[in-house]
Formats: structure tokens, sequence, C-alpha cells
């Protein structure tokens, strides 16, 4: 049997577990969720019941982080896993300060006593310190992407679609390229493809469905 992977398509921490497990040509059954009707099967084996959730035969894995290193430990034919220690950090950082900065943009009607606008203009000074590395190279560790970009980019993408046309106008250049770069790229259609909910009675969805080319 397939492991199974529980995903919701518009999670940032769904898409890079995906990115993830496309890149490594690693099939899994995936099951996609209607957040606001959790299917039973998926509550009786996600101890947060978060997306996204991977189950194999042995194991339960509810990281989306962690996903991304069992599948690559599988398989990296891109080498996303060759990364400098700082790479990681800055996972942590995006995974912190920059989400905390995004949910009080994005999600600013649930916290009235915090201002959204600094909140933006927190999440735009942690992305421009990536600027320097990105004027140099297309990705952040050269001329390929790493797990740093796609453990990153799909909450910079979300961060950046509360005002498409605004962050335009105010993200650095090069980092408005790495993103756009990403947004237009075949892996990101790939793994963006829409699939009917899963129910008990569903057939599961095979993904990657072919190997990447």
């Amino acid at each position: 049997m397939l492991p199974i992977l529980y995903s919701f398509r518009r999670c940032p921490y769904a898409i890079r577990a995906r990115l993830a497990i496309a890149s490594a040509q690693q099939q899994v059954a995936l099951r996609e969720v209607v957040l606001r009707n959790k299917p039973e099967a998926f509550l009786n084996v996600s101890p947060s019941a978060t997306v996204p959730c991977l189950t194999t035969t042995d194991h339960v894995i509810d990281e989306s982080l962690d996903i991304m290193v069992w599948a690559l430990t599988q398989s990296d034919p891109e080498a996303l896993l060759q990364i400098p220690e700082d790479g990681l950090l800055m996972i942590e950082r995006f995974d912190g300060a920059f989400k905390k900065a995004l949910d009080h943009t994005k999600y600013a009607i649930r916290f009235p006593e915090l201002d959204a606008e600094d909140a933006r203009a927190e999440a735009m000074h942690i992305l421009a310190q990536l600027e320097p590395r990105l004027a140099q190279n297309p990705w952040l560790f050269g001329t390929r992407p790493r797990l740093t970009d796609l453990a990153i980019l799909p909450f910079v993408r979300q961060f950046a679609m509360i005002d498409k046309p605004r962050f335009d106008r105010e993200a650095l250049p090069a980092t408005g390229h790495w993103l756009d770069r990403f947004l237009s790229s075949e892996r990101f259609t790939r793994v963006m493809e829409k699939h009917i909910p899963w129910s008990p009675n569903s057939k599961d969805v095979v993904f990657p469905a072919v190997n990447p080319a």
C-alpha cells in the first residue's frame, strides 16, 4: 500500500509537503481534506487534526517539514537537502516570526489589539533580508531551488496574495522575481492541481501521477 497523505490544496504547509514529495518522485495516496468537514479516518490518525498528515504502514508524520525530509530521505534527485546550516535557520524564522506577521496581516480581524500595518511591515522586513542573496542568484543557495526555497515560498505566496498588486509594488525586485519564478513554474502548477475531496467511498488519487520531466 502507498503511504497516505492527507492534504488541503491551498494550505502552505500542505503545499510544501507536496513539493518535496513530487521532487522525490515518492508516490502517495493523496486525500484532499475539507477542513470544515474533516473525515473521521483523518481525525483518527492525525494527532493535531491538521494537514498535512502522512501515514505509512508503521508511523504517522504530522509536521510538514518532517514530511518534506521523509520524502527527500527516500530519494533526493534534485539534491534539495544539500543546504548549509543557515538554510534551516531561515526556515525556522519563516515558520516563526514571518508566519506570525503573516497571520496578523491576513487575519487582522482576529487580532483587534494589533496593528495590521505594523505586522505587514514586519513581514516585509523579514523578506527584505533575503534580497542580497536573491540579487546574486535566482534561488537562495544558487542556481537551483533547495529545501529552504520550497519550505518558505508557499508562505511568501500566501502573504503576497493578501494584496498582490501592493506586494508587487513594495517587494524588492529580486525577491519579487523569486516568488514569480516559483508561481510560474511547472513544479508549482503540478502540486496545485485540484482534486475532489476525499471520502471513505472515494478512490485514492495517486500523487505524483507521473514522474516529473
